[in-house]
């Protein structure tokens, strides 16, 4: 379809600013985002009908998207409001993220194998690379109890981009029409954890931006009208992005394994943050709770100062140093 320039502009800047939203609010609201997820189950009869899901490849896809996403979300709601019970029980086990683990190593997997399907065989081989360089579980993987109780894993920044360009060249491999469409929720998921200044992120923002972008896809496809980019499809562009994804693995896999072996993972992996840090809205919940104890012990100091003009001075022998009150949370 030949569409007019600001037509992309506009509907991508516009899906983009609606993806990043999408992600906050399921962020901040694991309860609704579990909901909203087992709801979504209800339109299936849509996908067949609109035609919006075809071939194994997009089933499989978009089933293995939407049922973990509905497990990530009770995952969530099991820690974040400490459930009881022998679903929650399981559902709360720092080993579950097993799970999750599981299912971004057959994500990346089921696009490898559509990749050699494709002949394109160095993006393929890229994506290989990213199944090895997932980082480990649990050491490197958990929800967190703070916040919004986030699914983290601590990526690294460079594996972050590293799966937004090998997922970028698959997607214009596989389906150049909606070639657009997924780079706007690759930049939405690689964005947002820079916005927060924090890589471990990027599964949580991509988990989300995916299953939204494949739930549009399958009941009301609007993406073709808007930002249809079959044009920019060129088969030499193809070949040589998947030679350039391989490049920059190959170094990256050697980095990665460098990391382990000299334990400097622990630092790096982890962006510098102790073992122990909770993470999500954690630091800014502290940083507030910091900022509050210091206006609070201000305005002791000032009270006491207040309090001391209307006194007389006492005894060089009586005095005693005046210290702000702290307080810790």
């Amino acid at each position: 379809m030949d569409l007019p320039w600001w037509s992309y502009v506009i509907s991508m800047s516009l899906y983009f600013v609606f993806l990043l939203w999408v992600v906050d609010y399921f962020r901040k609201h694991p309860k609704a985002s579990a909901y909203f997820w087992i709801a979504s189950l209800a339109t299936f009869p849509l996908w067949i009908l609109t035609g919006g899901v075809e071939g194994w490849f997009r089933w499989f896809k978009i089933l293995s998207v939407i049922l973990p996403t509905i497990v990530v979300g009770l995952a969530r709601i099991a820690v974040h409001y400490n459930k009881t019970g022998r679903l929650w029980s399981v559902l709360k086990k720092p080993g579950f993220v097993w799970f999750f683990y599981g299912i971004l190593f057959l994500n990346i997997t089921e696009a490898v194998v559509k990749d050699l399907q494709l002949g394109n065989y160095a993006n393929a081989l890229a994506g290989v690379v990213l199944c090895v360089t997932i980082p480990y579980v649990p050491k490197y993987w958990k929800i967190t109890t703070t916040g919004g109780s986030d699914l983290i894993a601590y990526t690294t920044v460079g594996w972050n981009l590293l799966y937004t360009m090998w997922n970028a060249a698959f997607v214009y491999a596989e389906t150049p029409k909606y070639f657009a469409a997924s780079v706007t929720i690759l930049l939405a998921a690689e964005i947002y954890p820079l916005i927060k200044r924090r890589p471990e992120l990027y599964v949580i923002a991509r988990i989300y931006t995916l299953a939204t972008h494949l739930l549009l896809r399958a009941t009301a496809d609007f993406f073709p009208a808007v930002m249809d980019a079959s044009r920019w499809f060129n088969v030499d562009v193809l070949h040589w992005w998947g030679i350039v994804n391989l490049v920059v693995a190959i170094p990256f896999l050697f980095w990665f394994t460098w990391q382990l072996d000299s334990g400097k993972a622990e630092k790096s992996f982890r962006h510098g943050r102790a073992v122990d840090t909770n993470d999500a809205d954690e630091a800014d919940a502290d940083a507030d709770a910091n900022h509050a104890d210091t206006n609070h012990a201000d305005t002791n100091h000032a009270d006491t100062n207040h309090a001391d003009t209307n006194h007389s001075a006492p005894s060089h022998s009586d005095a005693v140093p005046l210290t702000p009150e702290r307080h810790h949370t």
